[in-house]
C-alpha cells in the first residue's frame, strides 16, 4: 500500500488567472485557440471536459492581447462573481485562454494526476473561501493553501480517478437517457394532446372548451407560520411544480386546522392545482392533479384549486397545461407587479381541445407509462450519484485505499 500525504494545492500545482475578454471576437471563429468565459462552463449533464468554445482567437491575437495560454489538462473554475457558488470545475481538453473572472489550476504531472486532481478540487468547496465583500471572489493565497490528501503513488491516484470516472460515465449515460426520454415525451405530448396524431380506434372530433367550463376555481388557505409542521396534509407550491401528477407519498407538508377549514379548503382525488404566484412568470399556472385520496388534505394559498364541474379527465388536462400553446395563453393573461400572478378568472379563459372520455383515458395511459419509465431512470440516476458521493468520501480521504502493484 502506497503512502499518502496532506499537501497544499500550491505544493502540487500553480494557479493562473485569466484575461479580459476581447469582445470584438464574440461568437467568432478567428483562430484555433478557445477563449472561454464563465458562462461556457454551464455544460449539460455530468460533463466535466471543456471540449468546445463559443469564441476562438489565433495565437498572434493572444500575444497581442497579452492573454495567458492555459495548457490542456488544467482545471478551470470561476474565481469572481456569483458563479463561484455554483462550484463548477472543468478540465480543458486543449490549450486555451480564459477570461479574468476565472482561474486555472495547473497540476505538476510528476506529483498529481489531472483527473484525480479534478475530483479532489470537486470535493473541496471553494465557495467556503469567498471573502465577505460586495463582489464574491477568491484570491491566489487562499487557493494555494487548499489542503489536499494525495497518495504519493501516481498509479493509486489513477486507479481512484478511474473508479470515480466509471461512476461518472454511468451518471452521464443515465442523464443522456433521461434527456432523450423527456424529448420523446414532449414530442408525444405535442402530437397526442393536440389531436394531430390519434391513437388506434379513435376518430371522433375534439371540441374546444374554456377551462371555466370544466373547472371551478378556489383560492387556497393562508395561515401563520406556527400552524405549519404538524396536523393535516397540505398540497404546497412545490408539490405542483415537481410533476403533473401528485401522489399521496409526495405530499409532505402539514398544517394545523379546524374541521370547518378542512372542509372549505379540501383537496380531493381528481382536483387540479395551479401555481398562483411566483417570482417568475414562467412558473405561474403550472398544473398538477391529485391522483390519490389523502384524508383531510387541504391546499396552500400559493396555489389555486380547480375542481371539475363537467366530465373531464383532469390528468389529461394537467398534461395539456404543459403544452407551449396552452402555456402561452396562461402567460398572456397573467399580471405582474412585484411578483407574477394569475387567478381563476384568468385561467378559466384558457382554451383547450378535449376529446371523448375514452380517448382522454387512453392518451393519459400512454403518457403515464412514459412518466413511469422516466421516474425509474431518475431513481437510478439518484442512486448512481449517491454511490459516487460515498466513493468520493471513502477514496479521497484515504479511509478506503485501492491496492496497486509494487514497482519492480
Amino acid at each position: 500500500m502506497s503512502l499518502s500525504a496532506v499537501k497544499t494545492a500550491g505544493d502540487v500545482g500553480t494557479f493562473k488567472g485569466g484575461s479580459g475578454f476581447p469582445t470584438r471576437f464574440q461568437g467568432a471563429k478567428a483562430g484555433e485557440l478557445p477563449f472561454f468565459k464563465v458562462s461556457d462552463m454551464n455544460l449539460p449533464g455530468n460533463e466535466v471536459f471543456m471540449r468546445r468554445a463559443n469564441n476562438y482567437i489565433s495565437e498572434d491575437v493572444r500575444k497581442k492581447l497579452g492573454a495567458t495560454r492555459i495548457p490542456a489538462g488544467a482545471i478551470i473554475f470561476a474565481k469572481v462573481g456569483a458563479a463561484v457558488f455554483l462550484e463548477r470545475k472543468r478540465i480543458l481538453t486543449q490549450d486555451s485562454c480564459i477570461d479574468n473572472n476565472m482561474s486555472a489550476f495547473i497540476v505538476d504531472p510528476a506529483q498529481l494526476d489531472e483527473r484525480f486532481a479534478h475530483y479532489l478540487l470537486t470535493a473541496f468547496r471553494l465557495s467556503a473561501l469567498v471573502a465577505t465583500t460586495a463582489l464574491p471572489s477568491l484570491n491566489s493565497t487562499q487557493l494555494r493553501s487548499i489542503p489536499l490528501r494525495i497518495p504519493t503513488n501516481l498509479d493509486e491516484q489513477c486507479k481512484i480517478a478511474g473508479a470515480l470516472a466509471d461512476t461518472d460515465d454511468l451518471i452521464h449515460t443515465l442523464d443522456r437517457q433521461i434527456r432523450k426520454k423527456r424529448s420523446v415525451k414532449q414530442g408525444m405530448m405535442q402530437e397526442l394532446l393536440t389531436g394531430r396524431t390519434r391513437l388506434p380506434g379513435f376518430g371522433r372530433p375534439w371540441t374546444e372548451q374554456s377551462v371555466s367550463e370544466l373547472l371551478e376555481f378556489k383560492n387556497g388557505l393562508n395561515k401563520a407560520s406556527e400552524f405549519f409542521g404538524h396536523g393535516t396534509p397540505i398540497v404546497n407550491f412545490m408539490d405542483v411544480m415537481r410533476s403533473p401528477v401528485i401522489t399521496a407519498e409526495r405530499v409532505k407538508g402539514l398544517v394545523s386546522l379546524g374541521r370547518d377549514e378542512i372542509a372549505r379548503f379540501s383537496a380531493r382525488r381528481g382536483d387540479m392545482f395551479f401555481t398562483r404566484t411566483s417570482e417568475s412568470v414562467e412558473e405561474i399556472g403550472t398544473a398538477a392533479v391529485l391522483v390519490e385520496d389523502i384524508r383531510d388534505a387541504v391546499f396552500s394559498g400559493f396555489v389555486l384549486r380547480g375542481r371539475p364541474i363537467a366530465p373531464v379527465n383532469t390528468t389529461f388536462l394537467a398534461y395539456q397545461f404543459q403544452l407551449p400553446s396552452v402555456r402561452r395563453q396562461v402567460i398572456a393573461t397573467a399580471s405582474y407587479t412585484t411578483r407574477a400572478l394569475t387567478n381563476g378568472g384568468s385561467l378559466g379563459r384558457v382554451k383547450v381541445l378535449v376529446p371523448a372520455a375514452d380517448e382522454q383515458a387512453a392518451v393519459v395511459a400512454v403518457l403515464a407509462d412514459t412518466d413511469a419509465q422516466l421516474a425509474a431512470l431518475e431513481q437510478r440516476l439518484e442512486s448512481a450519484r449517491a454511490i459516487k458521493t460515498g466513493m468520493m468520501q471513502e477514496l479521497l480521504t484515504g479511509r478506503t485505499r485501492l491496492a496497486v502493484e509494487a514497482a519492480l
